[in-house]
């Protein structure tokens, strides 16, 4: 089916290195032909939703010219495109409700459903990393080299205190971290 989409598309497929801010793109190149990038270092189930998500954009692209990045347009196709491989021979069992539920409205990043994301991390998770949200409040953590504490929830997101600069920042409550310090009870 992969195939098929990418052969039916016309564009260029690149598998490149990790980024930090997304998992995939869509752009025209100068020359006017269409490449679609992939990062390198996601798990199958990732690595297949990010690619349908971004021969979305081109196909919706192609179909109605520039319209919003994710708005109806590309939810829809992305909608159509994803059906066919909501399947347990495909996805695991487990996460295709979480998949079906992420379609009903699909986000710009499939890191903005926390169900989805964490399901689909199990499949990559890096060892020795700790969910924010595993780790007790009070907590030390380091993450992009920086050293945080660990503090209360807000709605969706933990506000995390940077220890160098006293700045509060907000993580999302899927992001891995590496556990420094845990308070004693």
């Amino acid at each position: 089916m992969v195939q098929f989409l990418i052969e039916q598309h016309h564009f260029t497929l690149k598998i490149v290195n990790q980024r930090q801010t997304k998992h995939g793109d869509f752009r025209q190149l100068p020359n006017g032909k269409f490449q679609i990038t992939v990062n390198n270092n996601l798990n199958k189930y990732q690595f297949l939703l990010t690619l349908i998500h971004e021969i979305a954009h081109h196909v919706t692209y192609q179909k109605f010219g520039r319209v919003q990045p994710h708005g109806k347009e590309w939810k829809t196709i992305f909608q159509h495109l994803m059906l066919p491989f909501l399947q347990p021979e495909i996805y695991p069992k487990h996460i295709l409700p979480f998949l079906a539920h992420y379609l009903k409205n699909p986000k710009a990043s499939t890191d903005a459903d926390v169900n989805l994301s964490l399901a689909l991390k199990e499949y990559s998770r890096e060892t020795g990393k700790s969910f924010i949200f595993e780790i007790p409040n009070g907590s030390l953590f380091r993450f992009k080299k920086a050293i945080y504490k660990r503090g209360k929830k807000r709605r969706t997101r933990f506000e995390c205190l940077n220890t160098a600069n006293n700045k509060v920042y907000l993580f999302n409550q899927n992001v891995e971290v590496d556990l420094i310090h845990t308070p004693q009870s």
